[in-house]
């Protein structure tokens, strides 16, 4: 584990691999833990550098405000461009989930003199908020469960890590899995206070910070090697969006695991990295 300096803020990144090796980046949706070590490790294992970063107000990268960013999503987005050089190389395959793909979708756009290679994982062509007609929103069934059970204290470690587990099922996620995961985030969390870990387990800083202008129109443009992995057992990107946003990026290949929810679970990492690898 390390910190980075980019676009006026500290980048909290992790390395896997050696650095001679062609770049893999990694966006976290929104911390890095989002990408499992297994996955990274065997990309790595197939001759690549993989570097993984939590993004800003998450993880170990700078942190000031959960509720009130002052940044946007193209300033996310030049993080990215500003951190494959700063890491010394001059392209990467960049890989993003979630809200973490968003970003990556923009940094494509906007930087492609610095990407040469995309992953897209459980995301979606549009910003958080409404959607467009064609895409199938969130499951509201599972959303109203999810949301309705009680929030836990988020300065108890076990306390959270129990909430991400019994949440874990209803989102197509393995709950051994989700509560570790949890507990690493919690763990690496470097501020105490509810906002800050509560913006750690659950990404809420994202809704909150301004995503325009539309990129969906602009997928078109993209001309690097595209690979889109979804779950069919995603309900908060239901796997419709996964199959639209490869349908919008030219020649890109998309990946359907029946079983994946909205994490990666630990049984499709192999077949994920593979594929990654062949880009």
């Amino acid at each position: 584990m390390a910190t980075i300096r980019v676009n006026g803020v500290d980048l909290g990144i992790e390395s896997f691999g050696r650095e001679e090796d062609p770049l893999v980046l990694l966006a976290g949706g929104t911390t890095m833990l989002s990408w499992p070590d297994a996955l990274c490790e065997r990309v790595a294992e197939g001759g690549r550098r993989v570097v993984r970063y939590d993004l800003r107000d998450s993880g170990a990268s700078t942190t000031k405000d959960p509720d009130n960013p002052t940044y946007d999503l193209r300033d996310l987005a030049d993080d990215a461009a500003d951190l494959v050089a700063a890491l010394g190389a001059v392209s990467a395959h960049l890989g993003g989930q979630g809200v973490g793909g968003m970003v990556a979708q923009v940094a494509a756009l906007d930087h492609p003199e610095s990407f040469s290679a995309l992953t897209l994982v459980s995301t979606r062509p549009v910003a958080p908020g409404p959607v467009d007609d064609d895409l199938p929103d969130h499951d509201q069934t599972v959303m109203s469960a999810v949301f309705s059970s009680p929030q836990p204290d988020w300065n108890n470690r076990r306390a959270v890590a129990e909430y991400a587990a019994g949440s874990a099922a209803l989102l197509g996620n393995d709950p051994a899995q989700a509560l570790e995961i949890a507990a690493r985030i919690w763990d690496r969390t470097p501020k105490s206070g509810p906002a800050v870990h509560q913006a750690n387990q659950l990404g809420m800083t994202f809704s909150r910070i301004d995503c325009s202008p539309r990129w969906r129109e602009r997928l078109g443009d993209l001309r690097i090697p595209s690979l889109v992995v979804h779950g069919r057992a995603d309900p908060f990107f239901p796997v419709g969006n996964g199959e639209a946003l490869a349908a919008e990026i030219p020649e890109a290949q998309l990946l359907i695991h029946e079983d994946m929810g909205t994490q990666i679970p630990e049984w499709a990492t192999g077949d994920i990295a593979t594929t990654m690898l062949s880009l």
